[in-house]
């Protein structure tokens, strides 16, 4: 079974999110949306509201698990035997970041193959950070997030 693992810290989840996991399970037999711990972020959506996102998103996906970790992504790639962790790119800016991630996993476990899925032209300048901003300023990130996530953050935020 080919199983991926899409790690981040969707703080919240996006339309792009979505995307590169459509499109993961095309490619793979499972795809594990992992939210990582990062003490160093400051998150605007606990960990329970992140992963409330997360499965409300992926409910209607049969190949498609939500968890959460705080440990290094190889080590629960390893413990969830997934050989692969799956990576959005947006920008020549997140493959300069997303690389020497790559090569350090890599390192780590050798078997570990990192895929870069390009995102979609019109989702390439959608990310948390833009959405935390509309959601921080009062504006509703509608068509910047999924409409299961769209819920959740509509009755935190008393959008209408």
């Amino acid at each position: 079974m080919r199983t991926a693992l899409f790690p981040g810290s969707f703080d919240p989840v996006t339309v792009g999110h979505l995307d590169i996991v459509r499109r993961g399970v095309n490619i793979f037999d499972e795809v594990i949306v992992a939210i990582g711990e990062n003490s160093a972020k400051k998150f605007l959506f606990s960990m329970e509201d992140r992963l409330e996102m997360l499965r409300l998103t992926f409910a209607h996906m049969d190949r498609v698990r939500v968890t959460s970790f705080n440990t290094l992504t190889v080590d629960l790639a390893a413990q969830e035997g997934a050989r692969f962790l799956l990576r959005g790119v947006r920008d020549t800016a997140d493959l300069a970041y997303e690389r020497p991630i790559a090569t350090i996993n890599k390192y780590l476990n050798q078997e570990m193959e990192s895929v870069f899925l390009v995102s979609s032209g019109d989702l390439c300048d959608v990310s948390s950070t833009l959405v935390r901003e509309v959601i921080r300023y009062g504006r509703n990130p509608q068509r910047l997030v999924p409409d299961a996530a769209l819920s959740l953050i509509k009755r935190k935020y008393n959008f209408e």
